[in-house]
């Protein structure tokens, strides 16, 4: 899973991923206008939801992640809906850990945000059908770059761990076409109904 337990990581790799985490969430609470607040508390919900539910897939377990989704609606207010639903996840059901809050945050945060930017200029632009690929592929990046993360840290706090990370990377592929999936026809939807959720133009994104 994309949770890393309390113990498992080194100081050095948790205090940069601590700090790194920190870092997006500041920005994110920095840009959390009122009008955001609705928003990100509905997504935090999805998130906490989503990413409870965790599935068994060979000697691991996977669970939806919503990076490159939430990456695309929120930016780097996506820190802050994230940084709730893993609080209120390791507080309630044990997920994860507490010292290991801010890694996880930018495990599970950052790669969606950053790839998110990346193609946002394009959602809107052309065909739907694009546009929807384009929120695909990202959302299915961003699983695959968050499984690398958990990994590589895991591999440098305790190197004995290492033959199990190529593992866990082939349980994430299944993930990541799910949320492909999921991501490209929730950004069909809204660009029918809701277009500027997603930083699209209402004018924009139906023309052949």
């Amino acid at each position: 899973m994309a949770h890393i337990p309390d113990g498992v990581l080194s100081l050095p790799v948790l205090a940069v991923g601590t700090l790194a985490g920190a870092g997006g969430l500041w920005l994110g609470v920095r840009q959390l206008g009122d009008r955001d607040i609705p928003r990100t508390a509905l997504l935090a919900a999805v998130f906490f939801i989503a990413s409870s539910l965790a599935f068994p897939l060979g000697p691991t377990s996977v669970h939806l992640l919503l990076g490159g989704l939430m990456g695309l609606m929120l930016g780097w207010k996506a820190f802050a809906a994230i940084f709730v639903g893993l609080l209120l996840q390791a507080l309630l059901f044990g997920f994860g850990g507490l010292t290991v809050l801010g890694v996880d945050l930018l495990n599970m945060a950052l790669p969606g945000v950053l790839l998110a930017m990346a193609v946002r200029p394009f959602i809107g632009v052309g065909h739907p059908a694009r546009s929807a690929a384009l929120a695909g592929l990202a959302a299915a990046l961003s699983v695959l770059v968050t499984a690398s993360l958990v990994g590589m840290e895991i591999a440098v706090s305790e190197p004995a761990f290492a033959p199990a990370i190529g593992v866990m990377a082939v349980a994430y592929l299944p993930l990541s076409a799910i949320e492909a999936l999921v991501t490209a026809f929730v950004t069909l939807y809204l660009l029918k109904v809701k277009p500027e959720m997603i930083g699209a133009s209402p004018l924009i994104g139906t023309s052949p």
